[in-house]
């Protein structure tokens, strides 16, 4: 799994329980999936279809750095789904999974839009081809 972003856990993000509010981490996480794949599918129209079963496994508290990773499970015809794991960055217990994350690329008219895709391809690799 590749862990992309890094979020602080600050203040604002925490629940009257003093530890990390559960919504500002799915906020969190959907957006990432969400800029993922909007990368990957070369779509700037692509939404969240569905989100599985999450399974909060520990906390963050304030002051704690979290990392978000997320891994390609399989591309569909107008979709992506993706698996997300989210981990304390300095002890790497998992705070909460994701297993199925299904983001879909949508035309203008906003109904699916086939991409074409079938393997995760990076910016780099894409730029060197032209």
């Amino acid at each position: 799994m590749n862990f992309h972003t890094r979020k602080w856990i600050k203040p604002q993000d925490l629940n009257p329980n003093q530890t990390l509010f559960g919504g500002r981490l799915l906020e969190w996480i959907d957006e990432e999936c969400a800029l993922y794949s909007i990368i990957q599918l070369e779509n700037p129209k692509t939404v969240t279809k569905y989100m599985s079963e999450i399974d909060f496994r520990s906390s963050a508290r304030e002051g704690d750095i979290i990392e978000i990773g997320i891994e390609v499970v399989k591309f569909g015809s107008a979709s992506l789904t993706l698996k997300c794991e989210v981990r304390n960055k300095m002890t790497r217990e998992t705070i909460i999974m994701v297993d199925k994350i299904v983001m879909v690329a949508l035309d203008e008219n906003g109904k699916p839009k086939p991409h074409g895709k079938t393997r995760v391809e990076f910016v780099k690799d894409r730029l060197a081809d032209k």
